[in-house]
């Protein structure tokens, strides 16, 4: 956390080209991300601004609850008319900025507020929303591990590998399939094998099933 806010405040004074050489991400089983450094300097702007919000702005407050075991962003989010709880596993204290990020751009939307944070997706609702605050939420994480070597984190970390390697919907429509059943559907229809070339993907990158299907067999 201290590295990574001495790192903002240095960017608020000199600019995104002082920020860290990208690393290349790997998980145990091999695979590979690299980031680009112009892409992350544009998710150095925002998320900068974001974390800035959240943490000065008296109008609302995002509130970080401890949970004895690791969970996904939407695990316990509880969004009310000023005020967003997130779940953060206290053995992964550095993911707190990131899930606040999405717990953020939730109540900003219950706020009318939505377009000062992710104008792309202001009006957007049920699925269309929860994707573009996943995959901003992605973004953010692949900033911190990137750029700031923050600890590897299973479930932000299958988020990431999954949005880096075009599996977002799969991902999503996976691990959360009766939240979002006419969407599956319409995916499943639409994309012939996908899931199942998902699942064989998952499963040789993170050596686990993926959220969703673990318990079905």
């Amino acid at each position: 956390m201290a590295l990574i806010a001495g790192a903002l405040a240095a960017g608020a004074c000199v600019g995104a080209s002082s920020l860290p050489t990208p690393r290349t991400l790997i998980v145990r089983s091999g695979t590979r991300i690299s980031a680009d450094a112009g892409r992350l300097d544009e998710i150095d702007v925002w998320v900068r601004a974001q974390l800035d919000n959240i943490n000065f702005d008296p109008s609302f407050l995002v509130v970080s609850s401890s949970t004895p075991v690791q969970t996904y962003p939407w695990d316990g989010l509880e969004v009310g008319r000023d005020t967003v709880a997130v779940l953060v596993y206290p053995g992964a204290p550095e993911t707190r900025d990131f899930l606040n990020i999405y717990g953020h751009f939730h109540l900003m939307k219950r706020m009318g507020r939505l377009e000062e944070f992710l104008p792309e997706a202001f009006d957007a609702e049920g699925y269309e929303l929860e994707r573009a605050i996943l995959a901003r939420t992605s973004d953010a994480w692949l900033y911190a591990r990137a750029l700031f070597d923050h600890a590897p984190y299973g479930p932000l970390d299958e988020l990431l590998f999954s949005h880096e390697n075009g599996y977002l919907d799969a991902f999503i429509l996976t691990a959360r399939p009766e939240e979002f059943d006419e969407e599956r559907d319409t995916w499943l229809a639409e994309n012939p094998g996908r899931a199942e070339e998902y699942a064989r993907w998952f499963l040789a990158t993170f050596e686990t099933d993926p959220p969703g299907r673990r318990q079905l067999d």
